[in-house]
């Protein structure tokens, strides 16, 4: 029985020590930058600026699939996958878009230029310039899967219906934790909105 407890505690001081190395190396990691322009009751809306991703389409809308495959090709880009066995940061969120064909992007740090970049040895790899754009967000905790993606893909449809704000079909979800960090999960499901928003959310 002695034994037993001890095994007990080995257990949870490693799961101790690696939640906290997670919650502490994420405080320190490049995150994509946005500014909040107005919030309602469970979504805000946000701007964001062109940024530069690195960025994969997959071949199918399955999360778990895509999710894999498309975190093992990016990963590998950055951690010395390319012509000059370069490491480049990796920088929060994870994005992937909510489409047939699932594309995954990972933010370049802002100190590279597209011509700055190593060549990746993965030829579908592709370097995406997103331009600025305004956004609607809904923010959900845990693990993220299929059910869960779709179930607040739909709360964000119906609440933007609500106020009357015109949205596109550019959905994405946003995951911010590495796979170890099992407490304090953040997950996004944003959409790109039509028009000239910011006009009438400010009326």
């Amino acid at each position: 029985m002695k034994m037993l407890y001890t095994l007990i505690g080995i257990v949870l001081l490693a799961f101790i020590v690696i939640q906290v190395y997670a919650y502490k190396s994420q405080r320190g990691i490049e995150m994509y930058p946005y500014t909040v322009k107005k919030k309602y009751d469970g979504f805000e809306i946000r701007s964001y600026d062109a940024t530069l991703f690195t960025s994969v389409k997959l071949s199918t809308n399955e999360y778990k699939n895509a999710s894999s495959t498309g975190f093992r090709i990016l990963a590998g880009y950055i951690f010395g996958g390319n012509d000059r066995n370069e490491n480049i940061a990796m920088t929060s969120p994870v994005s992937m878009s909510l489409e047939d064909s699932m594309t995954m992007m990972f933010m370049v740090p802002k100190k590279y230029k597209k011509d700055m970049l190593p060549r990746p040895n993965a030829s579908n790899i592709k370097f995406t310039e997103e331009p600025a754009k305004v956004v609607a967000a809904i923010t959900f905790s845990g693990w993220a899967n299929d059910q869960n993606i779709e179930e607040h893909k739909q709360k964000l449809i119906a609440a933007l219906n609500k106020e009357g704000i015109p949205y596109t079909n550019k959905f994405y979800l946003l995951g911010y934790n590495p796979p170890f960090e099992l407490v304090n999960r953040r997950n996004e499901v944003i959409v790109e909105l039509q028009g000239e928003v910011l006009n009438q959310i400010s009326k």
